[in-house]
């Protein structure tokens, strides 16, 4: 299957909930590289580089954290990089 990049801002409850820990683990379980980390405005920024189907399971994944409420997505489409691995950026 192809890979794809997306760049998503998350907003919602999604900070202070083990939105970027969930993240993680979820992006390690599918196989997608990127980064994800919070942003002084409250919401979550995250670029996961995969196949769609794979970042589609990342998002339900830290969806279902009891938690976690997401309100929005802000998605944009980028070129494929090359990621390495998935990190929790400061």
């Amino acid at each position: 299957m192809e890979k794809i990049r997306k760049h998503i801002i998350f907003s919602g409850s999604v900070q202070r909930v083990g939105f970027r820990k969930r993240a993680l683990n979820a992006a390690l379980k599918y196989g997608v590289c990127g980064w994800v980390k919070n942003l002084s405005d409250g919401t979550v920024e995250m670029e996961a580089e995969g196949t769609e189907n794979a970042i589609d399971s990342v998002i339900l994944s830290i969806e279902k954290g009891w938690l976690v409420r997401i309100e929005n997505l802000r998605v944009k489409s980028l070129p494929v990089c090359g990621y390495g691995n998935f990190e929790i950026r400061e």
